[in-house]
């Protein structure tokens, strides 16, 4: 196959940024990784593998790690970011005046920034500038599965259809399908909440929960999904689609999952910052349990799980008093605040 680009910079060497890269390998000549560790950039040169993240995958030859982000961009046709929602506005900022004019930017990143409750495709935006280049991509996608080229799906949303379909084009494959949406705001609201609801689950796994539990609690952050989006005027369906049900599925069930598996160490007593430090990773649904809490409020939406979760992580209150209160809300209508105006 002929590469379709000359050059990609993927930003970001965390688990998904290296799985992108050699997921992008084959439709581009040349894709540089950016890594934030010198050393790690040279590590990974000399050895096409990251010992960080996916460290049994070997990195195609025409990936080239680097720690310079002048480096990185110089020629870039299309730019992927790739970290952690935390640093993903200052990150912009310091590469902004690097990104090649009119060069499709593809953000991976899945969060709400807290004080501004802008999306992640709003920050990258905000910085580089040109909205209608900035595209998302979500859904049930585990790095550590894409990197062995078993079956996965995504959603791309973009404003703009030429950018949506340029990049459906470098991405899809037999073992990657790409569907191509414009609701930017409902693939990236259902990103960032399932990680707030897996961590739930993984709490109620903690606690001996069976299955009947997982699917209440799945179930109901969907519907929690569903108001959010409803409330910023995404389209309807998406929650239901591979952003919405299927990465909720994914993250909520996936031994793969760093937000579920922080729920089951939450629950033992671990704390975020001791769990982090020991597995080397963020875990942002974590970070997206306060943000989409204050997006929720300014829009007189009722998110009882993430309001739970939030709770539990800021010492508000413990596991089992959380529990206590979600059991103790009065079951009401099943879509309220969807699809009608009937509260719980």
């Amino acid at each position: 196959m002929s590469a379709a680009v000359n050059r990609i910079a993927v930003v970001g060497s965390g688990s998904w940024g290296t799985a992108m890269a050699g997921l992008l390998a084959p439709r581009s000549a040349e894709v540089r990784l950016w890594c934030r560790d010198a050393a790690l950039a040279d590590k990974i040169g000399r050895t096409r593998r990251n010992p960080r993240h996916l460290s049994d995958y070997e990195l195609p030859a025409n990936v080239r790690a680097t720690a310079s982000r002048p480096d990185a961009l110089d020629g870039a046709e299309v730019v992927v970011m790739a970290v952690p929602s935390a640093y993903l506005r200052a990150t912009c900022s310091d590469l902004a005046p690097l990104v090649p004019a009119g060069a499709p930017v593809l953000v991976l990143t899945k969060g709400v920034e807290p004080g501004t409750g802008a999306l992640m495709a709003d920050v990258v935006a905000d910085e580089v500038g040109g909205p209608a280049r900035v595209a998302v991509l979500s859904g049930p996608n585990h790095a550590e599965e894409v990197c062995l080229g078993k079956l996965s799906a995504a959603v791309l949303a973009a404003q703009s259809q030429e950018v949506a379909l340029r990049l459906q084009g470098l991405l899809v494959s037999p073992s990657f399908r790409v569907y191509v949406s414009r609701d930017v705001a409902g693939v990236e609201i259902c990103g960032a909440v399932k990680n707030v609801v897996a961590i739930a689950c993984g709490v109620a796994v903690g606690l001996g929960a069976g299955d009947n539990t997982l699917a209440v609690i799945m179930t109901r952050g969907l519907a929690e999904i569903g108001r959010v989006a409803a409330a910023l005027g995404a389209d309807p369906l998406t929650p239901m689609g591979l952003a919405g049900m299927g990465d909720l599925v994914a993250t909520c069930t996936s031994r793969h999952s760093r937000n579920r598996t922080f729920g089951e160490a939450l629950a033992r007593g671990e704390t975020l910052a001791a769990f982090e430090a020991r597995t080397h990773t963020v875990v942002e649904g974590a970070r997206a349990a306060g943000s989409v809490l204050e997006l929720a409020r300014a829009h007189g939406v009722e998110v009882p799980i993430t309001s739970a979760v939030h709770a539990v992580l800021t010492g508000a209150t413990d596991v089992s008093r959380a529990t206590e209160v979600l059991l103790g809300r009065r079951p009401g209508e099943e879509f309220y605040g969807i699809a009608n105006d009937q509260k719980e």
